[in-house]
């Protein structure tokens, strides 16, 4: 069943008004009627099935006729930590990375990144990366949007690792703890009802300095290898999340 995003204002006591992009997919892409059914939800705590009511071009309203439970969020927070990469793969990371379980996104810059960092069209990036994220939500029947972050230099990234439970940096390089080994020890002890943070840190197309990751060792990461192959930046980003999400039972384990 479709569902979409609406800011918390947008719900009623009995209604909800879609508005925008949404309500002209409503209207004109998926040719929706009155009577016809889709669920709502506002991204935090409230999902609900709603009715169609009236369509208008640039809003549709639609009568609340259950509360449904939130059940597409996995128990583990996985923040994807991504040097920034060339061309659109930042795109891909996001809407796939959504789709397999990830709850934000943390984009920075390291020693080899390529990409000459522009503030100006981060802004302007950074909110089509947003729109990505609530696309790929919506499609994955997420009940949350994931949070997508502007790039933040390296010592800032390093900083903030002592917010995380665990931060495995992939490093091509890495032989002796490989990710699983790092994940099963660690997904065992730990109790499904308590949230847990941990972040996937991925390299840029040239990857890791040594000297980088023996700083991100130092700030508390355990770097991993992610088997013989060497994987693209973009691919290892979705790898090692899909790793985790099967060790932690995400994916019907």
């Amino acid at each position: 069943m479709q569902r979409y995003f609406v800011e918390p204002e947008q719900f009623g006591e009995q209604e909800v008004i879609i508005t925008g992009e949404d309500a002209r997919h409503i209207g004109r892409v998926m040719r929706s009627k009155p009577g016809d059914k889709f669920i709502v939800s506002d991204g935090s705590s409230r999902e609900v099935l709603v009715e169609v009511k009236t369509i208008e071009p640039q809003a549709v309203t639609a009568e609340i006729l259950d509360a449904l439970p939130s059940s597409g969020e996995p128990w583990l927070q996985v923040t994807v930590a991504q040097s920034l990469p060339k061309g659109d793969k930042m795109e891909i990371v996001i809407q796939k990375c959504t789709e397999i379980g990830a709850s934000r996104f943390l984009p920075f810059l390291s020693a080899r990144t390529v990409v000459q960092y522009d503030r100006k069209k981060e802004e302007k990036r950074l909110g089509r990366w947003q729109k990505i994220a609530k696309e790929a939500a919506e499609q994955a029947h997420r009940s949350k949007i994931p949070a997508v972050e502007g790039p933040v230099p390296w010592n800032e990234l390093l900083a903030a690792f002592e917010g995380y439970d665990l931060v495995c940096l992939c490093y091509e390089k890495e032989h002796g703890s490989a990710l699983r080994e790092v994940l099963k020890p660690f997904v065992a002890e730990l109790n499904t009802e308590q949230t847990c943070h941990i972040a996937v840190v991925v390299g840029p197309e040239g990857g890791f300095s040594e000297e980088e990751v023996q700083a991100a060792e130092a700030a508390g990461a355990k770097s991993v290898g992610l088997g013989r192959r060497i994987l693209r930046t973009e691919t290892a980003a979705m790898a090692a999340l899909t790793c985790i999400m099967y060790e932690s039972g995400e994916m019907g384990g």
